[in-house]
């Protein structure tokens, strides 16, 4: 998996639009009357002329900023033909259409991030998905949201090195299940050696000879624990794996207080997604043990969560909420106007699946259910959650985030959900910032196309963080120490926050302040993941009907 309306009056043309969900049956293309503006879309053209119109016509009626776009001869969807592979020039025009809405707090498009992709749309092609034995997975996330992984199972990060060429390769997680998880490689490992060559000299040089070798089907890793200076050489196969979202729990005593703390990776895929009871064999058991051990705090590390599914968010806001919050709103989604006043006529060429990932019918008519067939109005159930509690734990009023620059998304909103109700507060780093979520559109029976569709609110209708979540208490993450370790920097000042006149806190928050005084020449601000997409960064909503 990867890692995103003129008010004028509208005339009817024509567009071919492939969907996958439709494949079973219909056997060919369908040319559907769409809107199109005051300009007649082509009926004919090549399958990648086709597919850039359509792409133009659904961002036209669902993308949540339709109002930015212009009519279609003025933008004009063909002009993206020039590079030889279809899906760049997909790219090229999703990044056109992501980058016309300005954000008047900053005078830059919502989706502008400076690296020439939109910050939050983005397409999958499906044939890569994960796993895959054949498939290269270098622009793909690492493990996605269904829990499978097709690689050795770290997440590598570039730390450079102020006013240098130098650099240090860091192992800032490791996912479980996967081969590097088996081989006992631990967070914290600062790689030296690829392969037997000595690396860490040079980053603009070296930077693809490293990704290349840490994507090849074998490297060797050799180096030093940062956390207890030992060496380690390890060799490992990719291989693909089935992936939990949790990286480790425990349960910490502070102050006479009980503290829960959970690492957790990604918004995975609940294993039962029964709308009615849903339960998740990965999160369940921690909060059972957390509420057996009477936790009474939470410190929730969300550090490296790009988020992942919506309904996941909601199941894992009501592990943590107290049962007084049932039935209380949890947050809301907006759609744009097209689409709450059901002129999103495109949405009626995207079937409805179930959580199988089957086509849907209406039981009377035998229809098939499209997005089309939902209410996206602000007052529709679906797009008011309330809380409804889960689980046996029922005490914790106080909770605190560890975050970065890579907590995005379902993570954000689970955070922001929380906040008019409980004593949230957040450390680390300012968040990612992306307010909005989608779900797939389907084009060449191969494409899923992701753009913001809604943005969320709170029940105190707070939301809008398009710069980033702030926190309380910053801290830089040297990713040298394992997950749950008090001693980490980050868990450390949280403990701190949550029992302050504990002398354990004190003594380990001022051990962590004494030894990043040691390391001052690693420029955090340049601190560049391996793999920039290894997390999924996005909310996705499982519509249900």
């Amino acid at each position: 998996m990867t890692n995103i309306f003129t008010k004028n009056r509208l005339r009817t043309g024509l567009v071919i639009l492939l969907v996958t969900g439709f494949a079973a049956c219909k056997k060919s293309t369908t040319e559907q009357p769409v809107d199109t503006g005051t300009t007649t879309v082509p009926t004919g053209g090549t399958r990648t002329q086709l597919t850039l119109d359509s792409m133009y016509l659904y961002a036209k009626q669902i993308y949540f900023w339709n109002d930015a776009l212009p009519e279609y001869s003025v933008f004009n969807p063909r002009q993206y033909s020039s590079k030889s592979g279809a899906i760049d020039n997909y790219e090229d025009e999703l990044y056109a259409i992501s980058q016309l809405k300005i954000n008047p707090a900053t005078g830059q498009a919502y989706e502008y991030y400076g690296d020439g992709f939109p910050k939050y749309s983005f397409i999958n092609d499906i044939t890569l998905n994960n796993p895959s034995a054949t498939a290269s997975i270098k622009d793909q996330a690492d493990v996605d949201t269904e829990g499978n992984g097709n690689d050795i199972g770290i997440r590598p990060v570039f730390y450079l090195i102020q006013g240098s060429t130098k650099y240090r390769l860091m192992v800032t997680a490791v996912y479980p299940g996967s081969p590097a998880a088996a081989a006992g490689v631990k967070r914290g490992y600062w790689i030296q050696k690829i392969n037997g060559t000595a690396i860490g000299d040079n980053y603009s040089t070296e930077r693809a000879s490293v990704l290349s070798n840490l994507d090849a089907s074998s490297v060797k890793i050799e180096g030093v624990n940062a956390a207890d200076s030992k060496t380690f050489s390890v060799t490992l196969t990719k291989a693909s794996y089935k992936s939990s979202p949790v990286y480790t729990s425990k349960v910490i005593t502070r102050a006479g207080k009980k503290i829960g703390y959970l690492a957790f990776a990604r918004f995975s895929v609940l294993s039962n997604q029964d709308d009615l009871a849903p339960s998740d064999i990965n999160l369940d058991p921690v909060f059972a043990e957390f509420s057996t051990q009477g936790v009474t705090d939470l410190v929730i590390d969300l550090r490296y969560n790009g988020g992942g599914y919506v309904n996941t968010c909601e199941y894992l806001g009501n592990l943590i909420a107290p049962s007084s919050l049932t039935g209380k709103k949890m947050f809301t989604e907006i759609y744009n106007t097209t689409m709450q006043t059901k002129k999103a006529t495109l949405l009626a060429n995207q079937p409805l699946l179930d959580a199988d990932g089957k086509i849907q019918r209406n039981p009377n008519t035998k229809a098939i259910i499209t997005y089309a067939d939902l209410d996206y109005s602000s007052t529709a159930a679906g797009n008011n959650v309330s809380f409804s509690k889960k689980g046996s734990l029922n005490s914790v009023t106080n909770i605190v985030f560890i975050v970065s620059g890579n907590t995005a998304s379902a993570s954000e909103l689970l955070i922001n959900n929380l906040k008019p109700y409980l004593k949230v507060q957040l450390v680390g780093e300012t968040t990612y910032g992306k307010p909005v979520g989608f779900f797939p559109i389907t084009l060449e029976n191969r494409y899923e196309v992701y753009m913001p569709l809604f943005e969320t609110r709170n029940a105190n209708n707070e939301g809008s963080y398009y710069s980033g979540m702030t926190v309380g208490t910053p801290i830089q993450d040297l990713s040298q120490i394992a997950f749950g370790e008090e001693k980490e920097p980050a868990l450390a000042a949280s403990l701190l926050l949550i029992a302050p006149g504990s002398a354990s806190s004190q003594a380990a928050t001022s051990s962590v302040n004494s030894r990043s005084v040691k390391v001052p020449t690693l420029d955090f601000s340049e601190a560049k993941p391996a793999n920039p997409n290894s997390e999924f960064k996005g909310m996705i909503d499982r519509k249900r009907k």
